[in-house]
């Protein structure tokens, strides 16, 4: 069933008239003695001249498509309105205060407040809006002293993983002289005197003091842990921690709830694996001030060196630490070893046969909050700290628990939920009742939303293999089963990542003015069943995620839900790569494809920023072996004429929408770039009367990156664009 001829040019442009990219034929690499052409690596320079000329006629041409989007000012209105409601946080406690985040409603980034105790007046701490004009400054990771009396934050400009930390003083909310930057994927954890804390950072980049940060494509190597001291100079910093023979390590320093030790986690890649190293800081009675001016690292015990198994810190009574691992148990267990005896290890909680245990938070002295992933649904229960035995469950809906917020001190747990038709509650659960009971303090309701409307549906579909493939699928009630309505299918299927249920305006307005389905497939390559279904879906197994996305875009189709013309696939990062590969292969299968700053080139990603940590899920094409199941699949290197290799069938690839960033340095542009220039060449620019009709487009968003701190008028600026074509090419209709 081809994808040409539903929907005659639904744009009435004609043939779109796509940029001419040129094309170096002189760039061919060997890769093992395979010749390979890469015509378009001179997009992969975001600084040439020419790479901006590109990028602003791919920005004209996608604006002239856009105009013709009748849905785009309609869906822009109600997105708007639906996302003016309150928002807030899970609040966290240090000292007697208390922090959470909020935002009214449509400010562009979340507002920092404190109060002290849960009766006190909130006040505003820090509010990331003033420090900036159009609110692409945003918050990336807050820190409190353990006595609050000071901040540090770290600030991130247009949406870049580099962050700057600066620090206030909470009593009269003064800024400090502290500045520290280059600082990327980094904890900030102080140590319990408040005179200073840990924090990672790289090496300052090449060309760093004229850079904007953010557009840069070098690899990310030789990250480095430091302490700094309040109201010194940066350069002043204690170097904690680096391994110049590992220079693609990465390191994260946290101070245990006691205070007394700092925790080395050591991390390779993007894998549930890693080394932790210990330092026992009460054995040095100076503390860190003895180490300044040292030119060696800090005496690190080695408790685990080798990356086999993933090793997360709950609690520690002096030398005795429970770990969450995944060592030998797939699914995750609670394990316990004494510092002074590292080759006795006990179980606490073993591993359970079927829910993954997700997360575990000391609270109340001696008991945890422990959270299950059961079937892509949360469970939580209340067990003892000591023996790892049940003592509550806590009574939860169907939906995701986002966040436990309690320390090991505290009897009173704040505990965050979400789900498809919840938009956020907030529960209190006072620990030292008897029977503890899920109160709300706060939920958050958005005007004009009626849950009733809708209904949420979890099926199992079977993929290629036989496996069963968890979706959700999310409609209003009450729909003939006829094949006529739009759907939009989301996945990612990576990274040990889980796609659980949660709240979207923007998804709730598609199902209630366009009568969409949404769809979530939790294909192989996630966590959803633990490091099993992880491993099914990556390095040589890559091709199952593909495989079950198609199934459920399949299920999607024989049930009756939708048809192809009338179904759009979309995923982000590693799901972009995903709808990438999909389209390659399985054309026909789709009449829309929404891929946000997706991995394209399955070859060279390892060569740009932190893309060297991804190999643990794709491999590496330096490797033979990876090599030839890279070239395989990778989007960037498969872009077919369907009509070629399906003759007298009227296949063309479905209309397509690639996004990207200009300020993306977790998956730079040239991915995105690339494999737009390939597609408009292969497809549209290389022939004469085309039979690819369906537009490809690209749109590339300035003063944003990866995704995270974006502020709220470009997601909804976003989100009205990229849906209003899917509702064009669909063919949808608006309902008021």
């Amino acid at each position: 069933m081809g994808s040409i001829g539903f929907l005659e040019d639904p744009f009435g442009l004609g043939p779109l008239h796509y940029p001419i990219a040129r094309r170096d034929e002189s760039v061919v690499d060997d890769y093992h003695g395979v010749k390979v052409a890469d015509p378009y690596r001179w997009l992969e320079d975001p600084d040439a001249e020419e790479v901006k000329q590109f990028v602003q006629k791919q920005v004209k041409l996608t604006e002239s498509v856009l105009e013709k989007c009748e849905t785009r000012d309609k869906l822009h209105k109600k997105i708007t309105k639906l996302f003016d409601h309150p928002r807030y946080t899970v609040p966290f406690k240090r000292g007697n205060k208390y922090f959470y985040f909020h935002n009214t409603g449509l400010q562009a980034q979340n507002v920092l407040y404190m109060q002290d105790g849960l009766d006190g007046e909130p006040e505003e701490l820090l509010d990331p809006n003033t420090l900036s004009e159009d609110g692409t400054v945003s918050l990336k990771a807050i820190s409190v002293s353990e006595d609050a009396k000071y901040l540090a934050y770290g600030l991130s400009s247009s949406g870049s993983d580099w962050v700057t930390i600066k620090v206030m003083r909470l009593e009269d909310k003064t800024g400090e002289p502290d500045s520290l930057s280059w600082i990327k994927f980094s904890d900030i954890s102080w140590t319990h005197d408040s005179k200073g804390f840990f924090y990672s950072r790289y090496p300052v980049p090449k060309d760093g003091e004229t850079l904007d940060a953010g557009t840069e494509t070098s690899v990310n190597v030789n990250h480095e842990l430091y302490y700094h001291f309040l109201g010194t100079n940066q350069s002043e910093d204690i170097l904690c921690w680096s391994d110049p023979e590992n220079p693609k390590h990465m390191f994260g320093g946290r101070v245990t709830d006691d205070g007394k030790y700092l925790l080395l986690y050591i991390d390779e890649g993007c894998g549930p694996v890693n080394k932790l190293y210990f330092f026992a800081m009460t054995a040095f009675p100076e503390g860190l001030e003895g180490f300044k001016g040292s030119k060696d690292p800090l005496p690190f015990v080695k408790l685990i060196d080798h990356l086999d198994a993933q090793y997360i810190a709950v609690a520690n009574d002096d030398s005795s630490f429970t770990f969450l691992t995944n060592k030998d148990a797939p699914k995750y267990k609670l394990v316990r070893v004494d510092l002074k005896e590292p080759s006795k290890w006990i179980d606490v909680v073993p591993e359970d046969e079927k829910d993954v245990l997700e997360s575990a938070c000391a609270v109340n002295g001696n008991q945890m909050i422990v959270r299950y992933l059961s079937d892509v649904k949360y469970v939580l229960q209340v067990r003892d700290l000591k023996t790892g035995s049940l003592l509550h469950k806590l009574p939860i809906d169907i939906g995701t628990v986002y966040g436990v917020s309690a320390r090991r001190e505290d009897s009173m747990v704040f505990i965050g939920f979400t789900s498809f038709l919840t938009p956020g509650i907030i529960y209190q659960c006072n620990l030292e009742m008897e029977f503890p009971e899920m109160k709300i303090f706060r939920e958050i309701t958005v005007p004009g939303f009626d849950r009733s409307e809708f209904e949420i549906n979890q099926v199992l579909v079977p993929s290629k293999d036989g496996t069963k493939i968890p979706m959700f699928i999310v409609g209003k009630k009450d729909v003939n089963m006829d094949g006529s309505h739009p759907c939009l299918l989301y996945g990612y299927g990576g990274f040990n990542v889980s796609l659980t249920p949660f709240f979207s305006v923007n998804r709730i307005v598609l199902a209630r003015h366009l009568g969409a389905f949404f769809c979530i497939a939790n294909i192989r390559g996630g966590g959803e069943y633990g490091e099993e279904w992880h491993k099914a879906g990556a390095l040589s197994k890559k091709q199952t995620c593909f495989d079950d996305f198609i199934s459920a875009a399949e299920y999607l189709i024989s049930s009756g839900y939708t048809r192809p013309q009338k179904l759009c696939i979309e995923g982000g990062s590693n799901g972009g790569l995903l709808v990438g590969a999909c389209i390659n292969q399985r054309p026909e299968l789709f009449g829309c494809a929404l891929a946000h700053v997706g991995v394209m080139d399955m070859l060279r990603f390892h060569k740009f920023t932190i893309g060297h940590a991804w190999t643990c899920d794709f491999g590496c094409s330096e490797k033979e072996e990876d090599f030839h199941w890279l070239i395989e699949y990778s989007p960037l290197h498969n872009v077919r004429r369907p009509w070629e290799t399906n003759p007298g069938g009227q296949s063309q690839y479905p209309s397509t929408m690639l996004l990207t960033a200009d300020h993306d340095d977790r998956v730079v542009p040239s991915h995105s770039l690339k494999m737009l220039a390939t597609m408009q060449y292969v497809l549209c620019t290389s022939l004469d009367n085309s039979p690819q009709t369906n537009p490809m487009i690209g749109r590339i968003e300035c003063k944003a990156g990866h995704g995270c701190g974006r502020p709220t008028h470009k997601l909804i600026d976003e989100a009205a664009d990229r849906y209003s074509f899917m509702a064009k090419v669909l063919g949808a209709t608006w309902f008021e």
